[in-house]
């Protein structure tokens, strides 16, 4: 698929989830360029911002399968992964698939679960499998997890583990709409008349897997490749860090800064396309120390202070030659 139909395709998407979502144009494109590369996506913020109405609708735009778990203290892992169960027809144990075999997993409140049943996802997040009694299952792809996940200082709420957070692609937060968008979104309902919002079907699933390798197509100079890595570096070294972002880090800014030159139509990554990344891409693999942790200091800030030490490249488009030039 041409750069130019993928953006085109991608536009209509976006177009057709803002039919049931109004406003909220930075954290749909943040969305949809973390679905194109393939990733997982943390969603932190309160109930009742429309996040599952969010997931919902870009999983009817891209034509994908969906599933919802709603995460509970009493939820069990195999709630999730499936397992074997009594067939009365032929008298013994079948695997029976549970939620995760989907396209789009929308993991509700995620937090609210203790670590033994989020650790269900930990295998399918990151090999895109399931492993039973009977043996290994394979996930068809895409396997797109959405999470949202409750602020931790709300009750009954656990923190996840480090592992699986790394697995990630980024953290997002929808943020509250605008005074304009809400008296929208009353005029809409009561337009509508009724609560449901049906979102058209834009691509399908084969359509949706060429986007996805389109943006595995799209040109990145060695230059930005090493301001990534110097990026990352800089988390690590950042003395208020008690670990750094990983080279998962690494490969996760290198897929969002392509999606990100899809979407604008561009067939090469520009440094813009790896800084409008990293926060959103670096900030929740960062652990930080205790002190710095009671002052506020939070991983974004390690990651801003990172964009502003690292010098940015100066990259000729189309050329493989670059070199470094500090703002």
């Amino acid at each position: 698929m041409e750069v130019a139909d993928a953006r085109e395709r991608l536009r209509r998407v976006r177009a057709a989830v803002h039919a049931a979502v109004v406003g909220r144009d930075a954290v749909l494109d943040e969305i949809l360029v973390g679905l194109v590369a393939d990733g997982h996506l943390l969603i932190e913020d309160k109930p009742g911002l429309g996040k599952t109405l969010i997931a919902r609708s870009f999983a009817a735009a891209l034509g994908l399968s969906f599933r919802r778990v709603q995460f509970t203290a009493d939820l069990l892992p195999h709630d999730i992964t499936g397992g074997e169960q009594l067939d009365p027809t032929r008298g013994g144990l079948s695997f029976r698939p549970g939620p995760i075999f989907t396209h789009v997993l929308l993991a509700d409140e995620i937090n609210r679960a203790p670590p033994k049943v989020q650790s269900a996802l930990l295998e399918a997040m990151q090999e895109y499998q399931v492993t039973g009694e009977e043996g290994t299952r394979a996930l068809e792809r895409p396997f797109l997890v959405l999470a949202t996940q409750n602020p931790l200082e709300l009750e009954g709420t656990y923190p996840l583990p480090e592992a699986q957070v790394d697995r990630f692609l980024m953290r997002l937060s929808v943020g509250y709409p605008t005074p304009e968008e809400e008296r929208e979104i009353l005029k809409r309902r009561r337009e509508r008349g009724q609560d449901l919002v049906e979102v058209p079907n834009v691509l399908d699933l084969d359509a949706f897997r060429a986007v996805q390798t389109a943006a595995e197509g799209i040109e990145v100079d060695p230059a930005i490749e090493a301001y990534v890595v110097e990026l990352v570096g800089a988390t690590r070294a950042d003395p208020r860090a008690e670990v750094g972002a990983s080279p998962r880090g690494s490969l996760a800014l290198l897929k969002l800064a392509r999606a990100w030159a899809l979407l604008e139509g561009r067939s090469f990554v520009v440094p813009d396309d790896v800084k409008r990344s990293a926060v959103p891409g670096l900030a929740h693999r960062i652990l930080i120390k205790p002190e710095p942790w009671i002052r506020g200091v939070r991983g974004e800030a390690v990651v801003s202070a990172a964009l502003l030490r690292v010098p940015v490249p100066k990259v000729d488009a189309g050329s493989a030659a670059a070199a470094p030039e500090r703002e």
